[in-house]
């Protein structure tokens, strides 16, 4: 069973993938992704945005895709820098930009309460099928730890583990992490329908 993402993100394919062969599916970057224009994120929501590129990318797509849509959210930052996480310190920004615009913003402040949120929306030749949520509760660090990972990461404290993201192997990350969530509940619902699993071949 192959399934289509769209999505270039080195990180987020790998453990995509990583997911998907749990239950037995080839998780595919969407062929001639690279050559299209790139879909407008102009949703104010994580589940909005999901879908918006989920029927955007869908409609090229040679069969069954999803697009995530996914974040940090901190209380003490009213909920930053959520849907803009990717670009929050602007648009291209890296990750090491925007890790250090986080620390800048969380100095001194004693709530470091935060969550990753995830929202996957399955489309059909463009037309939405279904959404899938997953989230995981941590702490902001006052510094980096572990290469692992990408985007926060380092900088996200998981206390069941009693290390970051970054510090956790991918493995470790995708048994807990709002992607693994929201690709579990996602690949489960494609396994318990038959008439699913044709239209994905």
């Amino acid at each position: 069973m192959t399934l289509y993402c769209a999505t270039s993100n080195a990180g987020k394919l790998r453990e995509f993938r990583l997911a998907g062969q749990r239950f037995g599916i080839d998780v595919m970057e969407m062929p001639g992704l690279q050559e299209i224009p790139p879909c407008d994120e102009t949703g104010r929501t994580f589940k909005a945005n999901a879908i918006l590129k989920a029927t955007y990318y869908g409609q090229q797509a040679p069969g069954l895709l999803f697009a995530d849509d996914s974040g940090l959210e901190v209380d003490t930052l009213g909920g930053a820098p959520g849907v803009v996480s990717a670009r929050y310190a602007g648009p291209g920004a890296s990750d090491a930009q925007n890790n250090a615009l986080l620390l800048g913003n969380m100095r001194g402040r004693e709530n470091r309460r935060a969550r990753f949120v995830c929202v996957i929306a399955l489309a059909n030749r463009g037309e939405m099928i279904r959404t899938f949520r997953g989230i995981v509760e941590g702490e902001i660090l006052d510094e980096a730890r572990g290469a692992e990972g990408f985007g926060y990461d380092p900088l996200f404290y998981y206390a069941p583990y009693q290390k970051s993201f970054g510090e956790a192997s991918v493995e470790e990350k995708m048994a807990v992490s709002h992607r693994g969530r929201a690709l579990t509940a996602m690949f489960r619902y494609l396994s318990d329908s038959p008439q699913r699993h044709k239209a994905a071949k």
